[in-house]
């Protein structure tokens, strides 16, 4: 029987975020995203698990029909409105490699999950201003 070997990919392994690290890339991603995104979002949450950093953010609802909800559904209009507003979109999952290294995997809505991503490179690994821009494209809508 052959050994057990471990392998390092963008999904797997990684290494504990540094504080610094931590900080650094909020802010990255935080400036990244007032810059080019400005207005389809109205906030953002990232946070960090060990090698990991979640990126999600939150949006104004939809326009509504007149007369929805229907009148047997559970909740008010304001009640659903409210309850939008503070449902996150998922954006993506980052993987800390070291050295400014991050793996990508984009959530997938259809499966519940994360699943691994290549950035616009072609590359496992790239930026996390790069990795928010594929997937604020994908997920977030224009005003």
């Amino acid at each position: 029987m052959p050994a057990k070997m471990w392998a390092f990919g963008p999904s797997m392994g990684g290494k504990k975020i540094p504080d610094r690290v931590k900080f650094s890339t909020e802010q990255r991603i935080r400036r990244y995203a007032e810059e080019h995104f400005a207005g389809r979002y109205t906030r953002l949450e990232i946070r960090f698990r060990g090698q990991f950093c979640y990126i999600d953010a939150y949006t104004e609802p939809g326009a509504l029909d007149e007369g929805w909800p229907p009148a047997d559904w559970p909740e008010s209009r304001e009640q659903y409105l409210e309850r939008m507003r503070n449902t996150p979109t998922h954006l993506c999952r980052l993987t800390y490699c070291g050295d400014d290294r991050w793996g990508f995997a984009f959530f997938s809505y259809a499966n519940n999950q994360y699943e691994l991503s290549i950035f616009p490179s072609g590359d496992f690994f790239g930026a996390p201003e790069e990795a928010f821009h594929v997937s604020a494209e994908m997920y977030l809508r224009n005003p």
